[in-house]
Formats: C-alpha cells, structure tokens, sequence
C-alpha cells in the first residue's frame, strides 16, 4: 500500500508542475497594452481562438486541474 502511495504522490506533484507551467503559458484576457488601450476589439487571431494555442492550453488546464483534484482526493482516502 505504501508503494502506491508514493507512486501516487510522484504523479501528483508532476501534474502539479505541469499545470503551473501550462497556466504560466496561457496569454492574459487583455494581451499586453495594447488590448488596454484599443479595448480588447476583435482581431482575426481573437476570433479563430477556438483553434489557436490559447484554446488548447485553456483546455488542457482544465483537464489537468481536475485530474489533479481527483488524486489529490484519492491520496487523501488512502
């Protein structure tokens, strides 16, 4: 039982690290100065978001926060 905790925790704290480093990787909502002074208006690039970097790192964030949830939650059950 032992070892599956550790091997559990060696996982955790990689997901940990990976979710840190994919939400330092995601671009602020206003993307530098110049979407504080134009507003943020819309651009070719802000309106293909769906398929652009951004979106995969949104949703990789998501995926990996929960699956971090989830194993925090079994760690804490063993």
């Amino acid at each position: 039982m032992e070892v599956v905790q550790i091997v559990l925790t060696v996982i955790q704290v990689l997901l940990a690290l990976f979710l840190i480093a994919v939400v330092l990787l995601q671009s602020g909502k206003s993307a530098g100065l110049s979407g504080a002074i134009a507003g943020g208006m819309d651009t070719f690039l802000s309106k293909n978001k769906a398929k652009s970097w951004d979106a995969r790192l949104a949703r990789w964030t998501k995926w990996v926060a929960i699956l971090f949830m989830v194993l925090t939650l079994v760690l804490c059950l063993i």
